[in-house]
């Protein structure tokens, strides 16, 4: 049997990713449908995560589906010693699919070769994170590219990785694009002259779980800062992206800026999960364009 788990966005090609982003647009237009009617979606969280738990939920709920699971790990047997791929197998009796987020690399991986029911990556440490990729194309999608499917071919992004030293861009994913052709320079400093000429800025806070060295994280935790007036000089269209939560990178008064766009963004999160949640249960985008049953 066909595995459609989705582990990591490497696995799609770019032609899957234009089909899937199509989707998410189609779930935009009209997001509560019956699609998913007697199926039964697990969101096992062993890492807190409101919005992708909370989007992922909505998602399934928006379509018809039933939602089980867990947000504690201390509420579950895993507390008692139980392993993954105890908790796993025994999952994969309820539901038809499962969401996992999980702090160690590599779990999601683990997962789906464990049980043949799919398994959505929602985080696996600071590994991946696949539909956070979907939903930021998407939101990338809908702010810069009016004809993306006509566009990519001709897209040739550079790449501004700016951080501490602490915080570099890992090696691996440098070697990564250097192989494909992808232009990238590296800053340890975030200033006005920098982020001119970008389409989009991407921010993201300073991970503290990720830290085993505390001081080290309180080092590093607000060295760079967006303030609304380093945007005066920058592009029209500009949007500035995040994951979110933020904690301090962002300053309040850019909330305001009509280039502030991480709001919106986490509104795409739901159509875009709408579509990965279809397709890695095998439902194709004929079979959403011409559902009925529109909940209501």
């Amino acid at each position: 049997m066909e595995n459609r788990s989705l582990v990591t966005i490497a696995e799609h090609s770019r032609e899957k990713i234009l089909y899937m982003l199509e989707m998410a647009k189609e779930f935009e237009a009209h997001p509560n449908r019956h699609i998913l009617d007697g199926k039964v979606v697990a969101t096992l969280f062993f890492e807190p995560s409101t919005r992708t738990r909370l989007s992922f939920e909505t998602a399934a709920n928006r379509l018809g589906a039933r939602v089980i699971g867990f947000s504690d790990p201390k509420a579950t047997s895993s507390s008692k010693g139980e392993t993954l791929k105890d908790t796993i197998k025994m999952v994969s009796n309820y539901a038809d699919i499962i969401v996992m987020r999980h702090h160690l690399e590599g779990a999601a991986r683990y997962a789906s070769e464990v049980t043949t029911v799919p398994i959505v990556n929602a985080g696996d440490g600071a590994n991946q994170h696949p539909s956070q990729t979907m939903l930021d194309l998407y939101s990338i999608y809908k702010t810069q590219v009016h004809s993306l499917l006509m566009a990519m071919r001709h897209f040739n992004p550079t790449f501004h990785f700016i951080a501490p030293d602490e915080l570099r861009m890992p090696e691996e994913y440098k070697i990564y694009c250097r192989e494909h052709n992808i232009k990238y320079v590296e800053h340890t400093d975030f200033t006005e002259e920098i982020i001119a000429d970008a389409d989009i800025l991407y921010m993201t806070r300073v991970q503290r779980e990720r830290f085993t060295d505390l001081m080290e994280y309180e080092r590093v935790k607000n060295v760079y800062i967006l303030r609304n007036k380093m945007l005066e000089h920058t592009r029209p269209n500009l949007r500035i992206l995040h994951p979110l939560p933020r904690v301090n990178e962002i300053a309040y008064d850019v909330d305001d800026n009509p280039k502030a766009y991480y709001f919106q963004q986490a509104q795409n999160g739901l159509y875009a999960r709408e579509a990965i949640l279809c397709d890695v249960l095998g439902i194709t985008l004929d079979e959403v364009k011409k559902s009925k049953g529109v909940i209501q």
